[in-house]
């Protein structure tokens, strides 16, 4: 893979398949399949809640978290 020219962050709350599907090793499938589990499962809290979307690892995991915006804690929102 070549060195991506420009960093960015995804937030995994808010990004659609697509936005997601850019992320390294992604694709498509995973992206679609990580914004089912947040449709099924309600919001991540961290970034280790992907390790329950199917097809995602401890090894991808570490690939894409530079990648992925902090979460902020679910006593941090405003109106909790």
């Amino acid at each position: 893979a070549e060195p991506l020219e420009h960093q960015f962050l995804v937030d995994l709350n808010s990004a659609t398949w697509s936005e997601l599907a850019e992320l390294p090793d992604i694709g498509e499938v995973l992206a679609r399949r990580i914004v089912e589990t947040r449709t099924q499962r309600g919001k991540f809290t961290t970034s280790d809640d992907l390790l329950a979307v199917p097809g995602i690892g401890p090894r991808k995991l570490a690939r894409i978290s530079p990648f992925l915006s902090p979460l902020a804690a679910p006593d941090a929102v405003a109106g909790n």
